[in-house]
């Protein structure tokens, strides 16, 4: 087949849902409608921030034994929090194998002025989750969203670890079951797999993350909505619906109406299965195709919603021009790798995306490598 042949359009257009797309049918009810002309603070704005606290925990399987709250700041207010008022108590493992773990790196050296351990690895790869010392304090990203690299499981985070375990989990939660009993602290954000809106960040807290706030005070001041501990206890109303500051209550009943939607297509069973879908359709599409490849090579390390690809021979500048064919015909969006990855796609396989719109894909990667080898 010629390339001028090849690169005929494929005659249906691939839209990428994206992680903030919503799913069809959405249809506020009353209750969600009148609590946005409200405060926050009032009875209604309260019950439905509880709703949507309770709608997380249900989806999440969340044992009673950990709090979740939701803070400000997306996931990244949320890890900072955590890393604000609990780090210093110990040494500090801050594990980096893609851009957000570096970032956690730079604040615990340039910020908190702590020197950590720091366990790198390139982008597809993950350190040798073994060599961790259990004795300090752990950070790490559950599900790297910029390499398409995860820890494949919890089996390397011990019962009877000393220090605790931190897990940036904002593209894994709703995609994964998470271990809840190995996982000390987690935060993540409505915008990755529940497609909801961003702004507001969740954090989780296990027995061991509490005893520590109301143990330990930093050294550092703590800024206002850092703050989670009053007069050496923990502030409950936090995880209760009252929030440290104001609320978008319209991105909360979005949170809510995309939970409502989990629940309706099985809960957390429902979500995993969509995205495990999803990435077995774009792994089809992979193995089929000689130029691509995925950048996370060991199956079992790889993500299954941020998936991350290689080009042959591709530069920033091919990759570029790539990701602008598709967009211009509208056929996929936002499908170039992060600006600190190396060059590549980036294919976003969460629980909103449908498996046929990813099928779809593929003739449309076809036309753009196509359109631009000829070139």
């Amino acid at each position: 087949m010629t390339a001028l042949a090849l690169a005929r359009k494929p005659a249906r257009p691939f839209f990428s849902s994206g992680p903030c797309a919503k799913p069809p049918g959405y249809s506020p009810d009353k209750l969600a409608i009148a609590s946005l002309g409200r405060s926050h603070r009032a009875k209604i704005g309260k019950a439905r921030l509880q709703l949507c606290l309770d709608l997380m925990r249900e989806t999440l399987g969340l044992p009673e034994t950990h709090r979740i709250g939701i803070v400000p700041g997306s996931d990244t207010g949320a890890y900072e929090m955590a890393m604000w008022t609990m780090l210093g108590a110990r040494g500090v493992t801050a594990m980096a194998w893609e851009s957000f773990g570096e970032g956690w790196v730079t604040d615990a050296v340039k910020q908190l002025k702590i020197d950590p351990i720091v366990p790198r690895a390139d982008y597809g790869q993950l350190p040798d989750l073994a060599a961790v010392d259990w004795t300090t304090d752990v950070l790490f990203t559950w599900n790297g969203t910029t390499s398409g690299v995860r820890v494949p499981n919890g089996d390397w985070i011990p019962d009877d670890r000393q220090g605790l375990s931190f897990a940036d989990a904002t593209s894994a939660v709703f995609a994964y079951d998470m271990p809840w009993d190995k996982i000390d602290v987690a935060t993540f954000s409505w915008q990755k797999v529940l497609g909801g809106e961003g702004a507001h960040g969740v954090l989780i807290l296990g027995p061991r993350a509490v005893e520590r706030l109301e143990s330990y005070t930093p050294a550092w001041p703590l800024p206002k909505v850092f703050r989670l501990v009053s007069k050496g206890k923990l502030t409950e109303g936090v995880f209760k619906g009252e929030t440290i500051n104001t609320p978008s209550m319209l991105a909360v009943e979005d949170a809510i109406f995309a939970l409502e939607w989990a629940k309706s297509i099985g809960g957390l069973e429902g979500t995993k299965a969509r995205c495990a879908a999803n990435a077995a359709a774009l792994g089809k599409i992979v193995a089929e195709r000689e130029w691509l490849g995925h950048l996370a090579l060991d199956e079992a390390n790889r993500s299954m919603t941020s998936v991350c690809l290689t080009v042959e021979g591709a530069d920033a500048d091919f990759i570029k021009a790539f990701a602008g064919l598709l967009e211009k015909e509208g056929a996929a969006f936002d499908i170039a790798g992060y600006r600190d990855a190396p060059p590549g796609l980036r294919i976003w396989c969460g629980a909103t995306v449908d498996a046929a719109d990813i099928e779809a894909l593929g003739p449309w990667l076809d036309w753009a490598w196509a359109t631009l080898k000829a070139a």
